[in-house]
Formats: C-alpha cells, sequence, structure tokens
C-alpha cells in the first residue's frame, strides 16, 4: 500500500482505474476496499479511484491516546487531495466516511464535483447511542470474537496490538461530542449530491435520510429496500445502478464544476500554507440571509 505524508500523517491509500479523481471514504473499523470493494469494479473504468485508510486504521497510523475528532477527518481529507494534486474531486463516502464527505462539501464546496454520503444521518439520535454500543470493545471481544480476530488483522499490523480496543471508544466519544452540521452548512453543499440509506438502518431512520436530502440544495435519495447499514456490500447491484445514474446525469454539472475550479485554483486547503481565493471563502456560499444573521 503507497502512503503520502499529508496533514501530519502518513496516510495509506490504494489508487485504482483511470479517469476523473473519485475519493472513496470508508466508515468506522473499516477500509475502503471492504467498503466500496463491489462498486471499484465497475467504477474504475470511469474514474481513478482513491481509497485512503482515515487516521488510526489499516495503513494510517494513529494513537487514540492523541484523541479523534471529525474535523481532523476533514482536513486530512482535503490534505490528502492535495497533496496529491487532485483538485477538485468526486466524493463518496460511507458512514464514518459519509460524514466526512458531507462536512468536506460544506466546509470547501468548490472542491467537490459530486458527493455521495451513505448510511449518515444530520441528528445526534439514534446513531450515537447505537454507535456506543456497537463500538464497545469489551462487549466485541466478548460477543464476537470472531469479529475480534478480523480486526486484529486489519488494523494491528499498522495500528499495533490493541489499536482497534482503544480506537473504537474514542469514535463512539466523537460521535456524541462533534458539531452538527446546521441547516445552513447543509445549504453550503451545492455539488449535486445523492443519499442512500437502508430501509432497516438502526443507525440512520428513514425520515432522517429525507430529511437530509431535503435540506440539501441539489440532492437525490435512494432507500434501499430490505437493507440494514451496510448498503454497498449487501446490496451492491441496487446501489451500483443508482450510482451509475447519477453520475451519467451529473456528467455535465461536474465538468462545468471543474473547469469552475481549475480557473479560480488555487485555494487554501488543510495542512497546507496555500494562500487562500477570497472568492471561496465559506461566506461566499452562504445565503445572504444566513450571512446577514
Amino acid at each position: 500500500m503507497p502512503q503520502v505524508r499529508a496533514n501530519g500523517l502518513d496516510i495509506g491509500y490504494d489508487v485504482v482505474g483511470e479517469g476523473p479523481p473519485l475519493l472513496l471514504l470508508h466508515g468506522a473499523s473499516s477500509g475502503g476496499r471492504l467498503d466500496f470493494g463491489h462498486q471499484l469494479a465497475r467504477f474504475r473504468k470511469d474514474f481513478t479511484c482513491y481509497l485512503p485508510d482515515a487516521r488510526g486504521h489499516g495503513g494510517t497510523r494513529w494513537d487514540a491516546a492523541d484523541g479523534f475528532s471529525y474535523e481532523w477527518l476533514l482536513e486530512d481529507t482535503v490534505a490528502f487531495a492535495d497533496t496529491l494534486g487532485l483538485g477538485a474531486v468526486h466524493l463518496a463516502g460511507f458512514s464514518m466516511g459519509g460524514g466526512t464527505a458531507i462536512g468536506v462539501a460544506s466546509r470547501w464546496p468548490e472542491r467537490v464535483l459530486t458527493l455521495v454520503v451513505m448510511g449518515i444521518t444530520p441528528e445526534r439520535e439514534p446513531r450515537a447511542s447505537v454507535a456506543r454500543r456497537l463500538f464497545s470493545a469489551e462487549r466485541i471481544k466478548r460477543d464476537e470474537p470472531a469479529w475480534a480476530e478480523v480486526l486484529d488483522r486489519r488494523h494491528d499490523p499498522v495500528q499495533g496490538e490493541g489499536g482497534w480496543e482503544r480506537l473504537l471508544p474514542v469514535i463512539g466519544a466523537a460521535i456524541a461530542s462533534q458539531d452538527l452540521l446546521s441547516p445552513a452548512d447543509l445549504r453550503r453543499v451545492d455539488a449535486p449530491t445523492l443519499v442512500i440509506a437502508g430501509d432497516r438502518d438502526p443507525l440512520v431512520p428513514v425520515d432522517h435520510a429525507w430529511g437530509l436530502k431535503r435540506q440539501l440544495p441539489d440532492a437525490r435519495l435512494l432507500i434501499v429496500p430490505d437493507c440494514g447499514h451496510e448498503v454497498t456490500a449487501r446490496k451492491p447491484a441496487i446501489v451500483n445502478e443508482a450510482l451509475a445514474g447519477f453520475y451519467r446525469s451529473t456528467q455535465a454539472v461536474a465538468a462545468a464544476r471543474a473547469e469552475r475550479y481549475a480557473a479560480i485554483a488555487p485555494v487554501t486547503v488543510a495542512g497546507t500554507d496555500r494562500p487562500a481565493d477570497p472568492a471561496l471563502s465559506a461566506d461566499a456560499h452562504t445565503p445572504p440571509e444566513e450571512t446577514a444573521r
């Protein structure tokens, strides 16, 4: 696995395919090929797919004793893209990665050509309560020893023994305390967006997914039937077909956004000292009535 130095981390990542850049952000305790393995075979023909490991996961070493923050994940993602010179990208994320993706799209909307978010909600509950239970290392080791062994193999080689046991409770605490995106934050997400959720997702009630779609300026909604949280792995045919249609229907808009970004780059990105273009400030994307407040 190659690594790139960005935002103070040596970020491990996979890259496959050919075409415009598509960043795929995985969920907590997981990895890019685990969450998007069923999508790569199809979309590597149209995109160069980048799959970075989040800090503390897989090939990106991070000690949970030093804390964990969703804010850091946003900065890591943009610094990763900038270090590789990707410019504006197609961005897709699942669960924790979906929260990161929509946060990036709100903070740096000019960097996102299209956005896909799966298994996320703008509300704290029931996500925080479910995550607190699921992310208990003691419970996993007691009740799901086979899963604990999988996590050992997945993370220990780089994170050290017990890395995931230290990390998951910290992620659960971060979910319970992170700043939530406000309606004004969500209105800054001006890229074409596809929101996906399973109809049986314990973390994301269907009405939460619908509510998220309603608050985004240019969004579509897919509710995957008879499916829980892991939509990409459980119902890949449905998800892949929806993604293909989404990317086809937004191709012209994405191309125009790429041209606009190329005309106004460079911009300030996390972890760099590059100067900002005033036209790309967050306030430039805030509706006038929000700025006035």
